[in-house]
């Protein structure tokens, strides 16, 4: 039944990349062969566009782009999907959030990343995952298309961050614990599995011929929405309890590995 595989999404953050931030040493040459048996790959990430962008120049108009955990989806320059939201909306977010101490506020658009905390750690943290970043004195006063708020909290967003902000929120936003030390705010219909069911039609594959791979909370419905769903075994274990298949790690190129073995070794 994998040799019918037409469509692979994959997480990027502790699932592609190892925890060095290093793709697969044979990911490209994987990549080819997908791309010769006419698979769709995805890069499904919380990370920014622009960012994805800079990781996979080389294959950059042959991957689905589904970036800021699915709030936006690009291919081949262009933009097929898009969930905003309203700037009222934001505002009222970051006002909560700038009042949690040691959180770090993200304001994500289509046209850059924003932010205006001056702690440097944060900041080198916030650069590995947006490549477009503009600092700035007040995110109140930015204009731009808003897809996502992004917090970051070097304690724990799970712990020091969701237990304030989803009572307030989480009945009419996406609030997500996106990794150890992020937390993401989104529309409420937004998702990795909203974009991938947004796709469906336009590039012709189905849930059953879907395959996914993920390892936090930003990952349930991609794994939902994809029959053949894996958590990697660095995976929370929530994830792995929802996931049909597990992987192995991150670290033990475990995306690469299923898709060897399930796919390009299927007729």
């Amino acid at each position: 039944m994998t040799s019918c595989i037409k469509f692979i999404a994959t997480d990027i953050d502790g699932t592609l990349l190892s925890d060095t931030n290093e793709l697969p040493c044979d990911f490209f040459d994987v990549f080819k062969a997908l791309d010769e048996k006419n698979v769709l790959f995805a890069a499904a990430s919380g990370r920014q566009y622009f960012t994805l962008l800079n990781m996979l120049e080389p294959i950059k108009d042959k991957v689905l782009f589904i970036a800021e955990n699915g709030t936006l989806v690009m291919y081949q320059g262009k933009e097929l999907y898009s969930v905003t939201i309203p700037k009222f909306e934001i505002d009222s977010i970051i006002d909560v959030v700038r009042n949690i101490e040691d959180s770090h506020i993200v304001l994500c658009g289509k046209k850059s990343a924003y932010t205006e905390t001056k702690n440097e750690q944060a900041q080198q943290e916030i650069m590995k995952y947006c490549h477009q970043i503009a600092f700035v004195d007040d995110l109140l006063d930015v204009d731009d298309e808003f897809i996502k708020i992004s917090v970051l909290n070097l304690k724990g967003t799970e712990e020091h961050v969701y237990p304030f902000v989803a009572p307030l929120f989480a009945a009419t936003h996406q609030v997500v614990v996106s990794g150890e030390t992020w937390l993401d705010f989104m529309d409420k219909q937004a998702s990795k599995g909203q974009a991938i069911k947004a796709m469906r039609n336009k590039f012709g594959f189905t849930f059953e011929n879907s395959m996914s791979f993920g390892d936090f909370f930003n990952d349930v419905e991609m794994l939902n929405e994809t029959y053949f769903s894996h958590a990697m075994s660095n995976a929370h274990p929530e994830i792995k309890e929802l996931a049909r298949f597990i992987a192995p790690s991150n670290n033990e190129q475990g995306v690469i590995t299923v898709i060897k073995q399930k796919v390009l070794q299927c007729n």
